[in-house]
């Protein structure tokens, strides 16, 4: 290496092209000289999903922004969408964002009115139109009062109301049962973020989130620690939503559907006040096995002689020792499997005549575990990315994953229907559909996409612009 002045000088060249292995006769060289190209230009079919349904947009309007408007470049609006959009990308860090703020398509889908930056001599690849990663750090740390620094509030009820009413718009017409799913979750936690506690049984430091679902739609994602019960405030929760449900359908029926860890008399009792149905797990105890003595040897007789799973089941009137405060009906199955016994039982407010032990086992609860499916797609859309200190910030990040949810599920909802996408997972959906090379070119006038010709889902794209872009959206209330 040469010197001067006694310091060592890199004399290599910057490289401007790269020589591989010949294709046969042809030399096979690679250059960056390609200009703004982007590997998501299925973007632009979020967009317009965005666009049907005014997501981001009413996102934006929970905020409160206390900024001075003569001094921002990025509007809350501007920020919410560039955050949502990289979440569905696949984007799960702040930091991506350094790079992402030179992407003309992402400008464009997050609403930026000049994607090419300010300077217009510039060339588009090296536009900075959108914020980078302090200013939307900024964003997820909004105060809940006045501070110097953290201007911008979110209004966390707001949210809860969108994510209830996204529901009501897509479905506004069903005259089926609601029924909402609760289940918790861990997120394990690597740092001293506030209220982080190690969980026995997950064995690993973490928050302990509540979810409910009706069917495939969020109504709920509220972050918590993990040192309490995993049913806490999930009654308040299910109060919240069923006020909004029937505020908009007097008449609808609501049902309530969770695992054994959800069963608390608070719960059970204020549905039966309130005519909300439920069907809940009950844990297993000595008397309850008592009580289904004769099913399990009829089950342990019927598997020793076929060699298969065998199962029967029961009807029982059923209260607990202290907690429970009346009698309830419980559905008991007793299987018995190669080696062992496996007893279960739900308890439920609905009678033997709407739905027979059996049926009511097998079709209506076992099919709550259809819900593990919908909370591993929060965890595609990074929504246990929990690194903030505080405890509201990462309330604040996982409203943002269930709202790249939310996207992704309107765009299956107004465009996939009836295709062999209909019920991809997002990130099957990102993969197949959203992530395609884009060449970008901005003029005055237009901004030109140039898709790959290579691509092999170019007809499903075509159907999904053709049903967002072409044809009238669906009545919504």
């Amino acid at each position: 290496m040469a010197t001067k002045n006694n310091q060592p000088v890199d004399t290599q060249c910057k490289q401007s092209s790269f020589e591989f292995s010949k294709h046969f006769r042809r030399r096979v060289s690679a250059r960056f000289d390609g200009g703004a190209i982007s590997s998501d230009g299925g973007a632009v079919l979020l967009r317009e999903a965005d666009r049907r349904l005014r997501l981001t947009a009413r996102l934006a309007a929970c905020f409160d922004d206390r900024r001075d408007p003569a001094r921002i470049e990025h509007s809350v609006g501007e920020l919410v969408a560039q955050r949502v959009y990289a979440l569905a990308l696949g984007y799960e860090d702040l930091n991506d964002h350094d790079q992402l703020r030179h992407d003309p398509l992402l400008a464009v889908a997050a609403g930026k009115a000049d994607p090419t930056g300010s300077n217009r001599r510039r060339q588009v690849d090296r536009g900075k139109a959108l914020a980078g990663k302090s200013t939307l750090n900024r964003l997820e740390l909004s105060a809940d009062a006045d501070h110097r620094y953290k201007r911008i509030r979110c209004n966390f009820a707001a949210v809860d109301d969108l994510l209830v009413d996204l529901y009501l718009e897509a479905e506004p017409d069903s005259a089926a049962p609601i029924i909402l799913d609760l289940d918790a979750t861990d997120t394990p936690l690597h740092g001293r973020q506030e209220g982080r506690f190690f969980h026995g049984y997950y064995g690993h430091y973490c928050y302990l989130p509540l979810y409910i679902f009706a069917g495939n739609h969020l109504l709920c994602a509220r972050q918590r620690t993990a040192n309490q019960d995993a049913a806490a405030g999930s009654l308040a929760e299910i109060e919240r939503i069923v006020e909004r449900l029937r505020a908009r359908r007097p008449g609808a029926r609501i049902l309530v559907r969770a695992d054994s860890g959800f069963c608390r008399d608070e719960l059970l009792a204020w549905c039966e006040e309130n005519r909300v149905d439920y069907v809940v797990g009950l844990a297993r105890n000595e008397r309850l096995h008592a009580m289904i003595e004769p099913e399990l040897a009829e089950a342990a007789a019927e598997q020793a002689a076929t060699g298969r799973a065998a199962r029967r089941f029961a009807e029982l009137r059923y209260r607990t020792l202290e907690s429970w405060s009346r009698q309830r009906r419980v559905v008991a199955k007793a299987e018995q499997l190669e080696g062992k016994t496996n007893p279960r039982f739900v308890v439920t407010s609905l009678t033997p005549e709407q739905w027979p032990a059996q049926r009511l086992y097998e079709e209506l609860y076992c099919a709550r575990g259809e819900m593990e499916n919908r909370i591993k797609e929060q965890l595609d859309l990074f929504a246990d990315r929990m690194s903030a200190h505080e405890l509201r910030a990462n309330q604040l990040r996982l409203y943002l994953a269930s709202m790249a949810y939310a996207l992704t599920l309107g765009l299956r909802r107004l465009a996939l229907a009836g295709t062999a996408a209909a019920n991809w997972q997002t990130e099957t959906l990102r993969r197949q559909l959203l992530k395609v090379g884009a060449q970008v070119r901005v003029t005055a006038r237009r901004v030109w996409l140039s898709l790959s010709e290579a691509w092999p889902w170019r007809r499903l794209f075509e159907t999904v612009w053709r049903r967002l872009c072409t044809e009238p959206p669906a009545a919504t209330v």
